[in-house]
């Protein structure tokens, strides 16, 4: 009972539930995380987030269920495996289902609209969109821009713009390295995953040091934008810039030369780096934002 329990959590992809964590930037950023009736209803749209990404990983598991038998790593996969059924995961699917219904019918207009957006897009991904090279990119891309934008309509606060292009930057250069470690981790890449077949590790580089760059440079200038000193008080954000390059720095380090980044959770999980990185950025920004 217990094992067959763990299975269903694997499926879930619990671990995965880290994403969502972006949800809490316009959180961060608007000054609001001492807020608790507003701090509340972002850690009820994490929940409800959390629920509708497992329920996008369940679905993108029955339909990849052959497709990741070929795969190293997922092969593993509770359904790809053949620990989980096929009418058991459809079966799970569908509660997962009822529950983001229950969510949907209680929380903002914005935020729910959200919500099946960054469905419809996977659904959209996983039944066809994959196969479409930089599309494919786009398409996971949109799932981190997304969970920030909804994070915005759950509180309903502004969005920097220079903000929302870190923020697209950030998710377009996570996707390419995810792309990158996939076609250099095996010999078959395109047959685990077609589209791969249209990508070269020089033109996926090429990309990468152009989003990279890019998230570099626009919270740079998010951090010395008028507005921002206005709203905090302190043109000190500045200085937090440098935990930012050596993040993407050492996020290309770990794809090229370690072939790590296929799973962003991993990477923040598991680099020491970058887990020290991770933390001083974040006690620096609060201390700068709120102190």
């Amino acid at each position: 009972m217990f094992s067959k329990l763990s299975r269903y959590i694997k499926l879930l992809r619990i671990p995965s539930w880290l994403k969502n964590l972006f949800i809490f930037v316009p959180l961060v950023f608007s000054k609001h995380l001492f807020d608790y009736s507003i701090l509340i209803n972002v850690l009820v749209g994490f929940i409800a987030f959390s629920f509708t990404s497992s329920f996008v990983y369940v679905f993108n598991d029955i339909i990849d269920s052959e497709r990741d038998r070929n795969h190293p790593v997922k092969k593993s996969r509770p359904v790809a495996s053949g620990k989980i059924k096929i009418s058991e995961a459809f079966f799970l699917l569908g509660l997962l289902l009822v529950i983001v219904i229950l969510f949907s019918l209680s929380l903002s207009p914005y935020f729910v609209l959200m919500m099946w957006l960054y469905i419809l897009i996977n659904f959209a991904y996983s039944l066809y969109l994959k196969k479409i090279v930089i599309v494919d990119i786009f398409c996971i891309a949109a799932g981190f821009l997304i969970r920030v934008v909804s994070g915005a309509f759950i509180i309903s606060v502004y969005l920097s713009n220079w903000l929302i292009l870190t923020t697209i930057f950030l998710s377009l250069f996570l996707a390419v390295m995810k792309r990158r470690v996939e076609i250099a981790n095996s010999a078959n890449s395109s047959v685990q995953r077609e589209v791969l077949k249209d990508y070269s590790l020089d033109f996926i580089d090429l990309i990468a040091a152009i989003t990279g760059a890019s998230v570099i440079l626009s919270y740079a200038l998010y951090t010395v934008a008028e507005r921002t000193i206005e709203a905090f008080g302190s043109e000190q954000l500045v200085f937090t810039t440098i935990f930012v390059i050596f993040g993407i720095f050492r996020y290309m380090f770990l794809a090229i030369k370690k072939n790590m980044g296929e799973n962003v959770v991993e990477v923040f999980l598991t680099d020491i780096p970058m887990i020290v990185n991770l933390i001083l950025f974040v006690t620096v920004s609060l201390y700068i934002i709120y102190f």
